[in-house]
């Protein structure tokens, strides 16, 4: 069998894995920020921490989908940025007290609960998961379908 046979079915699954494992950090990073929006209800500037809650759990959402429906360049981006913006906002606001900023609610919080260790690992797989998405190519498509043949 030439390497090229050998190469492109573990590139597909590996591939495959990676969509597979971006959507799962992105949904259980959803979840989290969905389950814990109502008791975020009540810090407010402009905007509510709970709003921002469902916002992260919404986008979080649509990129997961995104990446297993649609899996291109953008959708990987997409998910990146969510799950990397998602990340940094839970390291900021758990290690610096940098108050409310403009329409922001201060959501300094010196602690990390299970909910936000959850989160923070899902995000960190979400953004391996993308990177990996995002520095290889994707499996040409008849190595997708199974059919890698020989070029003439």
């Amino acid at each position: 069998m030439p390497m090229a046979e050998q190469r492109f079915p573990s590139a597909f699954i590996l591939h495959s894995a990676a969509r597979l494992l971006t959507a799962a950090g992105l949904a259980v990073d959803a979840y989290v920020h969905a389950k814990l929006a109502d008791q975020y209800d009540a810090v407010i500037a402009t905007i509510g921490q709970g709003m921002l809650f469902r916002v992260e759990a919404g986008l979080a959402c649509l990129a997961a989908l995104l990446v297993l429906v649609r899996p291109n360049r953008l959708t990987g981006s997409f998910a990146w940025l969510v799950a990397a913006g998602g990340l940094a906002a839970i390291l900021l606001y758990r290690y610096i007290d940098v108050g409310a900023l403009g329409p922001l609610p201060d959501m300094y919080e010196p602690i990390w609960s299970t909910d936000k260790v959850i989160s923070a690992v899902a995000q960190v797989v979400s953004v391996a998961a993308a990177s990996y998405l995002l520095i290889t190519r994707r499996p040409p498509r008849r190595a997708r379908a199974g059919t890698v043949r020989d070029a003439p």
